[in-house]
Parts: C-alpha cells; structure tokens; sequence
C-alpha cells in the first residue's frame, strides 16, 4: 500500500504496509539513519522523531498513523533555530560519548524547548525520561538543555 507524508518538509511516498513501524521506513525504504533503533518497544527513546511537533517513538508507530501528518527527524534540526540551539549547546558541553542516544535525545529536548524556554530541572527529567544514555551522560544532557534555553531567550542557563 501506498503511504504519503511529509517529512522533513517534504512529502514522500512510500511503498509499505500500513502497519511497518516508522523507523524501518525512514530508516530502510528512505535512508534516514540518524534515527537508530535501540529497544523497539518505545523505552529507550533513541527513535523518537517529532509527529505533527510532538515527540513520539517511531519503533511502535506505525506508518499508517503519519499519513497526512508532519514527520520531522534529527536530519532536519539543523534547519531549526530551536535544534540549532540543542545541537549547539550539545556540542559545546560535549554531550555524546558513544553518541547512539543523541538523536533522540536532541528530538525530545527540542520539544521540550519548543514549549518551554525557561524549563526547571523537574521539567527536563519530566521531558526526558523517556530516553535513556547508556553512558549516563545526564548531567550533561541536562547542562545542555539549560545552555540552549539561555541561547534562546530562556532563563536558568546552567553551564
């Protein structure tokens, strides 16, 4: 069957079952492999990919329920002045270590600044808790999010 949806600013169709998760599209029909696949049970979060602006884990959705919808990966962040700020403040605090999370790291941290520019530190672990770091990188990842929230505008730019 046939699916058409927009990603990264332009529609694409695809030749897959309505039920083929996300991922493998993006990933094995389209190429896209800055989103990795870590548990494909929506835990570790290194799939998550914004649905319509909303972060969710493209390893359980399936391709059927983008149709129509805005599908934004981290390929397209560096075209985004919010995932420019993430991607910024990640590089300059050194975030990665084996760097396999940080996509969907960035994703989810994108969206919680999309809609918060001054988050606390509760409202970071609430945003990210549904993304895990193997190398255990938060303080960093948390570092990160503030800096770029400062970046942006926001308040409490811890470094």
């Amino acid at each position: 069957m046939t699916t058409t949806i927009s990603i990264n600013g332009k529609d694409q169709s695809v030749e897959a079952d309505p039920q083929t998760p996300l991922l493998w599209v993006l990933r094995d029909e389209l190429g896209m492999t800055g989103t990795k696949f870590g548990c494909g049970m929506a835990l570790c979060g290194a799939c998550t990919v914004h649905l319509d602006g909303a972060p969710i884990r493209s390893c359980i959705t399936p391709i059927a329920a983008a149709a129509g919808k805005k599908v934004n990966t981290i390929e397209s962040m560096e075209g985004d002045n919010v995932g420019r700020a993430v991607q910024k403040a990640w590089v300059e605090l050194n975030v990665a270590q084996c760097g396999y999370c940080q996509a969907g790291q960035i994703m989810s941290a994108t969206s919680l600044l999309r809609t918060n520019r001054a988050p606390s530190d509760e409202d970071i672990v609430e945003a990210m808790s549904g993304n895990i770091c193997r190398c255990g990188t938060y303080h960093r990842i948390h570092a990160a999010i503030h800096r770029a929230a400062g970046d942006l505008g926001g308040k409490g730019a811890k470094s």
